[in-house]
């Protein structure tokens, strides 16, 4: 890593080939929209949003949705939509199964 750069690889999409394969790649305008997928060390795509180019991403959202991916990977909890860092967690289990609104107690 460069100093002041990166801790990831940047690269560059010209002609679409990534994008095609993801999806993402727009031939006519010969660009990718925008479209960001959350991929588990295991290669797995756990997550992906796609939007056309006149809205962008929310980043406190992605690191949001990254840190509770990371949190499911080393506990086996689940959250619910809205869930923040340091918010409780659910035990995923058959009991739970159309039950999370009697036990959520956030």
């Amino acid at each position: 890593m460069v100093e002041g750069g990166i801790p990831y690889p940047m690269l560059s999409d010209q002609g679409g080939r990534i994008g095609t394969v993801y999806g993402v790649y727009d031939e006519a305008a010969g660009v990718n929209v925008r479209g960001r997928f959350l991929i588990d060390p295991d290669g797995v795509i756990q997550a992906f949003e796609v939007l056309t180019p006149p809205v962008g991403r929310n980043p406190d959202e992605l690191i949001r949705q990254i840190k509770a991916y990371q949190h499911v990977r080393a506990t086996g909890e689940v959250m619910p939509s809205g869930w923040q860092p340091g918010d409780p967690t659910l035990k995923p289990g058959p009991d739970l199964a159309g039950n999370v609104w009697k036990v959520w107690k956030p």
